[in-house]
């Protein structure tokens, strides 16, 4: 097939991770994969009726160490490749995959194409990999169409014979090949001898020019909830120099203690300008503040309830709407609205 004839035209971006990793045939150690010469290596993605370009991170990153730069990163370099390709995938260690999927998709705004996550519990060279089928279809996601639009015009996740979106996943399983779930949106697609894709659940394209967003505020943090937390342990946390979020990983469905001194501190640091988000620990349903009488304080004192996001979801969307400049009260406005299918609202 000559260049002219090529209709998809497809870039693959490795950030890190164990699927671009191989074993050394030297050292034993685990060494990257030079995707330069992927088609000698894999030489079924010949078979494929587009093109395929790759480009890697200098250094790579292992994905304990990815930072919101590196989405920024990662968000720059789809901004500046956009019009030349159809479709992204992204190889990215699974260990927080959700967090970086979950940013990208607030960061690119007017998103028409796919940007498909994907990675492995093993290294593409061993024999029981689940890198290859990972990457394969994940390849064959991307390039997908109809009427010459792409079938699933949003970031995603795809892992393991599921296609998902990206800011509804969160990892659960550290050895299974089945590592993610989207515990409270149902699957893009399912993968079998078929990819059978479940059109009414995939975002609709707009068609309107991509918008990249890169103004990320980092001063946003997590408190998970436990019994017996302190008020030492709420108090420190909510005393961290230019802290201007914090989300409150709730019991169910947004429950809290009810103690006088754990309520009278988020209160006075609500009244002090702070953000707080209620976001469950549980990986499926939803918060419903009030449900319950232990949550009834949270509402009154103005503790924001976040429906059935995810929590990496909730940082990653702080984190753009801060960033973004908005009022607080906007900010907190559209932490109550779905803006890229994030959250279901009933």
């Amino acid at each position: 097939m000559t260049s002219s004839e090529i209709k998809t035209h497809l870039l693959i971006i490795y950030t890190g991770g164990t699927i671009g990793m191989m074993k050394d045939p030297v050292s034993g150690a685990l060494v990257p994969f030079d995707f330069e010469h992927i088609y000698d290596q894999m030489p079924i993605l010949k078979n494929f009726d587009f093109k395929i370009d790759f480009h890697s991170f200098n250094p790579l990153i292992d994905s304990s160490n990815m930072k919101p730069s590196f989405w920024i990163q990662l968000a720059e370099i789809i901004e500046a490749k956009y019009e030349l390709y159809d479709g992204f995938v992204v190889l990215h260690g699974s260990d927080t995959m959700a967090y970086t999927a979950s940013a990208l998709s607030f960061m690119l705004e007017n998103l028409n194409k796919p940007v498909v996550f994907t990675g492995s519990q093993l290294p593409m060279d061993v024999i029981r990999t689940d890198g290859r089928e990972n990457f394969l279809t994940a390849i064959e996601i991307a390039a997908s169409k109809e009427d010459e639009t792409s079938v699933v015009p949003e970031v995603c996740i795809f892992f393991e014979n599921q296609l998902m979106r990206g800011n509804r996943t969160t990892k659960f399983n550290a050895e299974r090949f089945n590592a993610f779930v989207s515990g409270n949106y149902p699957l893009l697609a399912e993968v079998g001898i078929h990819i059978r894709y479940q059109k009414n659940n995939i975002l609709k394209p707009n068609f309107k020019k991509l918008k990249v967003h890169t103004k990320l505020d980092f001063n946003v943090t997590i408190l998970k909830l436990f019994p017996g937390i302190s008020e030492s342990v709420v108090k420190s946390t909510l005393a961290i120099p230019g802290l201007k979020a914090l989300i409150l990983e709730t019991f169910g469905s947004g429950n809290a203690p009810t103690d006088s001194w754990f309520i009278n501190c988020l209160e006075e640091a609500i009244k002090n300008g702070l953000i707080i988000y209620n976001v469950t620990q549980c990986k499926s349903g939803s918060v419903d503040i009030g449900k319950y009488e232990t949550s009834l304080d949270l509402g009154r004192i103005g503790v924001i309830g976040g429906y059935d996001i995810t929590t990496e979801s909730a940082l990653a969307k702080l984190m753009y709407l801060i960033g973004e400049g908005y009022p607080k009260e906007r900010v907190l406005e559209l932490l109550q609205t779905s803006i890229r299918g994030e959250m279901t609202i009933e």
